[in-house]
């Protein structure tokens, strides 16, 4: 499996804590299971192969991090959302950019770039032109704003 593949399964669980009430910690552990991909693998491809113990590490990382700042990751999107409503806003949406903020401002060993550029490509997969675009524009400000001395990265 590869960073990106554990990226976009990290957005998939960052997306479902949108639902109900539980925990980062509980859903890691109900979904993180070699079961639990064993089931969904067979519908989804991205969950044909179990992640190894590098990359479980980086999803809980991610996901665990996104759980507990959601507030302060929410916060930058509305703020850098200009003319969208964070309601309007939609969840998958949310969830992406919740994963590209966490890992800009808590995971110094990602990139910017590489952060935003993941960010990008996984949004194509479930969001139209425009949203894409929106996306990608509240990333590069956001970074431009409150990371100005990584923006090089």
């Amino acid at each position: 499996m590869t960073r990106t593949v554990a990226r976009e399964i990290a957005v998939h669980m960052v997306f479902e804590l949108g639902f109900g009430n539980r925990s980062a910690q509980q859903l890691l552990d109900e979904a993180l299971t070699p079961e639990c991909f064993a089931l969904i693998g067979a519908e989804e491809p991205l969950y044909a192969s179990f992640p190894d113990e590098t990359q479980q590490q980086y999803i809980r990382t991610v996901v665990t991090g996104a759980f507990d700042h959601a507030p302060e990751l929410d916060d930058y999107i509305a703020r850098y959302a200009v003319g969208w409503s964070f309601a309007r806003i939609p969840r998958v949406a949310a969830a992406i950019m919740r994963v590209a903020m966490y890992e800009v401002l808590y995971m110094p060993e990602v990139p910017n770039a590489a952060a935003i550029d993941a960010a990008v490509e996984i949004a194509k997969g479930y969001e139209s032109e425009q949203v894409v675009s929106f996306i990608n524009g509240i990333l590069g400000t956001f970074v431009r704003t409150e990371c100005p001395q990584n923006d090089a990265q």
